[in-house]
């Protein structure tokens, strides 16, 4: 048995209720204030590659329905008329056909085809009166008129000047102007409830612990040392930071109608403005100068570790970064940061006999080297790799993201629009920079450009 051909109104309606679904499941997780689980992302990703399918199909039915609108225009000409003729025969048939279809070998206007219409002369029999006119306050309906094969849109001059666009709202499209965004997650995370916050670092030790001898007499002796029973003094130098909260913010006009649309609206805050503020927050927090209202960012901060990569190939630089986080800054390092076109480099490199270093294309799961995951991250610059206990650096959250919609702006009052604002505002500190070591991989013996 054949299936039954879908309309584009039915895979609409379809399409409304699996995203709706699939909103539903997200909308569960955000008001139980949790992450969406693996079960729910992996229903969420069904939905939204049944919408794709659905919208695949709904497309393929619009353009079936042109066709045969379009072959509808042709009248009574059937497939033989085309395939059993030569190309002269069908140009005359079709010649003819649409001098019948437009009468006077002109097409009508909008208002010829309706008034030629059979729906209109019935509605003009049911006027009350024998002259045939309609009355005040009489109740006029007609049936539908389908004018489809007569009225052209090709040009503004004729019915084109008619249509109007069908505006669905934002759509896909605004991803390929935002990347992934991983750093702000590698942080330590707080709250703060001021708009400064101060804390202490420790700039330097003197470890002069030392296994004591017991003492042999009760007065002091003339060099105290351990070994005449003194147990050593060390020390620790403190120094205190201040972290500034620092506001992030941007705005989008819009118009008042656009805010009845409330899908369209969600779309723009979520895809847009929330996204953007995340963005400038992730750049701070690497690539921040500590000059006016900027971070003071990992590539900047006072006291990081730069390792001197001459004479080291890319891997020897990766893996010497890793030993200075331990060595030097006394921590153990979570995790590489890396510019995407790096971390290519490095999962492309081969050894002598052309073999991949990390598995080759068949190698699967989360990108590490040297025994530690690889975060990938635009906001570092390309041939700067960062290795470090990155929960040695906090990110302090003094203010949710807030949206605010108002038409004070400017003369947006007197046209109907408004500005949707959307802001929010952190803190940074790193409160141990040696925990932190910054490698120039463009130095090494074994970088490819």
């Amino acid at each position: 048995m054949a299936t039954k051909t879908k309309t584009p109104a039915e895979y609409e309606a379809e399409i409304r209720t699996v995203a709706l679904q699939a909103r539903a499941i997200a909308d569960a997780a955000e008001k139980a204030d949790r992450a969406l689980t693996d079960a729910e992302r992996d229903e969420i990703t069904t939905h939204l590659k049944t919408v794709a399918d659905l919208k695949a199909g709904m497309q393929l039915a619009k353009a079936d329905e042109a066709m045969r609108s379009q072959l509808d225009g042709l009248g009574d000409l059937s497939v033989a008329d085309f395939t059993d003729a030569d190309e002269n025969e069908v140009a005359r048939r079709l010649k003819a056909a649409n001098a019948g279809i437009l009468g006077s070998g002109r097409r009508k206007t909008l208002g010829a085809a309706f008034t030629e219409s059979d729906q209109f002369k019935r509605m003009l029999k049911q006027a009350a009166g024998k002259d045939g006119r309609f009355r005040s306050g009489q109740k006029v309906d007609s049936e539908p008129v389908q004018l489809k094969t007569l009225i052209t849109g090709a040009s503004d001059t004729s019915a084109g000047a008619f249509v109007i666009s069908d505006n669905i709202g934002l759509q896909a499209g605004l991803d390929q102007f935002q990347r992934p965004l991983n750093v702000k997650g590698m942080f330590s995370q707080g709250t703060t409830a001021s708009d400064t916050v101060e804390y202490v670092v420790i700039t330097g030790t003197t470890n002069n612990a030392a296994a004591v001898a017991e003492s042999t007499t009760t007065a002091t002796p003339g060099s105290p040392s351990p070994s005449t029973g003194v147990k050593p003094e060390s020390a620790m130098a403190l120094a205190k930071r201040t972290a500034l909260v620092h506001t992030f913010a941007h705005w989008v006009p819009a118009t008042t109608r656009a805010l009845s649309d409330a899908g369209q609206i969600r779309q723009l805050i979520d895809a847009f403005l929330t996204y953007g503020l995340a963005e400038e927050l992730e750049d701070q927090l690497v690539n921040g100068d500590g000059t006016g209202e900027n971070f003071d960012g990992v590539l900047h901060v006072s006291g990081t570790q730069t390792l001197d990569t001459t004479g080291m190939s890319m891997l020897q630089a990766i893996r010497r970064a890793r030993t200075l986080v331990r060595v030097v800054g006394r921590s153990t390092a979570t995790a590489y940061l890396m510019h995407p076109y790096d971390w290519e480099r490095a999962d492309l490199l081969v050894d002598n006999n052309g073999r991949f270093y990390f598995g080759g294309p068949a190698q699967l799961g989360t990108p590490n080297i040297w025994g530690l995951p690889v975060v990938e991250s635009e906001a570092v610059p390309e041939g700067t790799i960062v290795c470090a206990d990155w929960k040695k650096g906090v990110v302090w959250d003094r203010e949710d993201s807030t949206i605010a919609v108002s038409g004070s702006h400017e003369d947006f009052f007197t046209r109907n629009m408004v500005a949707i604002l959307a802001e929010d505002r952190y803190a940074f500190g790193i409160i141990q920079p040696n925990a932190f070591v910054k490698a120039d991989i463009h130095l090494t013996t074994g970088y490819t450009a």
